[in-house]
């Protein structure tokens, strides 16, 4: 009898029958461990929202505002989704360096709890249209603040960027009620940077954010309802890296919140997470094809690649480091071989693990890179070769459910025309 990897008590191979391959499958269960873990840990009167751009599902959206989060939303699309899934919109806060005026004008006419504005042209226009509207929509400043992080994957403050408004550029602004007088400032947000293993800088980040917002409230005039001191919670990824200790996080930060409500004893605290909810509920499922070596190495081709799974390619690093991998059929094989294992994509780049320690591999073994749960699909080039979306599978309650449908080529091509001057037969 072969023993085969499980979710829920579920056999991948069976869902990779059930739902073809390539998929992501998320596990309820480890959403829902991530989310109470923090929350049980967290000060009470500090907020949790989800940031969709981690995993903009609606089926995972759904199952974390279940458990209480809000959402943080970054598109009209995001926007829909987090509805969708039921989020309130006075739950639902929208952020992003570029936002049209399309979606100021959503914001404002669906009541968005927050909308965080990230430059002055951006605070002018949504004046105007907040004017146009009758409307008064609750912001939140974003400050690109003096101070940067420490232990940061990827740094979003602290030096030049297009996140934010610079803090001295905001300390000569003025009275920000009188600038811009269709819009209610409330507060401040400062998200310092991403996939943080380090608690203690977790902690001091919080700590100084607070007394940033504290001191632009009293020197722009503005009262402070709320405080988005960000989050950037990690998890680990690759050989040598340990997870974010919870209890570390939570300590700190409680620390932070209650010298500050001594302080300021009405103003909400809101923290900002994304990778730290959803990666570890993730699973991507790919089926190799062929085996073949080249000049002595050993390569399994699969039909799913970093067309899925980006961040599996090791964007951003000098080396190739590995996501977890594990073979998912027949798993008591011993890992005896190196191998490098790749997606169907016409590129050297489409490498999903480079000599990583295998069983023997063989055309139908299933490859699961672990820890896939954010910035998967949606933070790839799905499109590319025109292999499409993969689908999603949300397993709860012992239960799959199919929760985005793989792409079909009719479905890559349902939106694009031929030109009407075409000589070309046009074929259904």
């Amino acid at each position: 009898m072969t023993t085969d990897h499980r979710v829920q008590g579920i056999a991948v191979r069976d869902l990779a029958d059930t739902f073809g391959t390539p998929l992501f499958v998320y596990d309820a269960d480890v959403l829902a461990a991530q989310y109470r873990t923090l929350r049980q840990g967290l000060d009470p009167s500090v907020e949790i929202y989800y940031s969709l751009k981690a995993n903009p599902n609606v089926a995972v959206c759904a199952e974390l505002h279940a458990l209480g989060a809000g959402a943080e939303v970054s598109s009209l699309a995001e926007l829909l989704t987090a509805a969708r899934a039921g989020v309130p919109a006075e739950r639902t806060m929208f952020l992003g360096p570029g936002k049209s005026a399309d979606e100021l004008t959503a914001c404002v006419k669906e009541g968005v709890g927050l909308v965080v504005c990230e430059s002055f042209p951006e605070l002018d226009l949504l004046n105007d249209l907040a004017g146009q509207h009758a409307a008064r929509p609750s912001v939140l400043l974003r400050v690109n603040p003096a101070f940067s992080v420490k232990g940061s994957g990827l740094t979003m403050g602290g030096k030049a960027r297009q996140f934010g408004m610079d803090e001295d550029q905001l300390e000569a602004a003025g009275n920000v009620t009188a600038r811009w007088p269709h819009l209610h400032v409330r507060g401040v947000e400062v998200f310092m940077g991403t996939r943080i293993l380090d608690s203690s800088v977790i902690a001091e980040n919080t700590r100084r954010i607070l007394l940033l917002a504290e001191r632009l409230a009293d020197l722009l005039d503005f009262p402070l309802d709320v405080v988005d001191v960000g989050g950037g919670l990690g998890v680990a990824y690759f050989e040598g890296e340990q997870d974010v200790d919870v209890d570390g996080v939570t300590g700190g930060v409680n620390q932070a919140v209650l010298d500050f409500r001594g302080r300021r004893p009405g103003t909400r605290v809101i923290m900002e997470l994304g990778r730290y909810l959803t990666a570890l509920a993730g699973l991507y499922v790919t089926r190799i094809r062929y085996v073949k070596t080249s000049r002595g190495e050993r390569f399994a081709v699969a039909d799913g690649g970093t067309n899925h799974h980006m961040a599996a390619v090791g964007t951003g690093s000098f080396v190739k480091r590995n996501f977890p991998v594990q073979v998912l059929t027949d798993t008591d094989r011993p890992a005896t071989e190196t191998w490098h294992v790749t997606g169907p994509l016409c590129t050297p780049n489409d490498t999903l693990v480079k000599n990583a320690k295998l069983p023997p591999l063989q055309a139908g073994d299933l490859i699961g890179i672990h820890r896939s749960g954010a910035y998967g699909p949606s933070a790839s080039p799905v499109l590319f070769l025109g292999h499409g979306h993969p689908a999603e599978v949300l397993v709860a309650n012992g239960t799959p459910h199919l929760v985005r449908e793989h792409d079909m080529p009719q479905d890559l091509l349902a939106k694009q025309r031929l030109p009407l001057h075409t000589t070309h037969p046009v074929r259904s």
